[in-house]
């Protein structure tokens, strides 16, 4: 059921971060994503009603730990490390203007 869920919350939505309020790394990556002026949709689990079920879920795709867990063109792309590698190899800009995401 929560793989369903997370299918339909990242449906028609170029960025999606899965994320914690308290979670410095979370923000981090929340802040360089809209840095080059994309606008994520941004779940916070520790304040949404299902948080710990996406999160299981989020840990069966892969993700630990589990947040953030960063979605780009509906496709799961990994965490912090993933995006922060991304980012280094310049490969990051493209997989988000390839989203629709931003179009500089």
């Amino acid at each position: 059921m929560a793989a369903e869920l997370i299918t339909t919350m990242v449906a028609d939505k170029p960025v999606v971060i899965f994320s914690k309020s308290a979670c410095g790394m979370s923000h981090s990556i929340k802040t360089l994503i809209r840095g080059f002026g994309a606008n994520p949709t941004v779940y916070e689990l520790d304040q949404i009603p299902n948080g710990l079920q996406i999160e299981r879920e989020l840990v069966e795709l892969g993700c630990q730990p589990t947040v953030p867990a960063i979605f780009i063109g509906q496709k799961f792309i990994g965490g912090a490390s993933k995006i922060m590698s991304l980012q280094v190899r310049n490969e990051l800009v493209p997989m988000l203007r390839r989203a629709r995401a931003i179009w500089v």
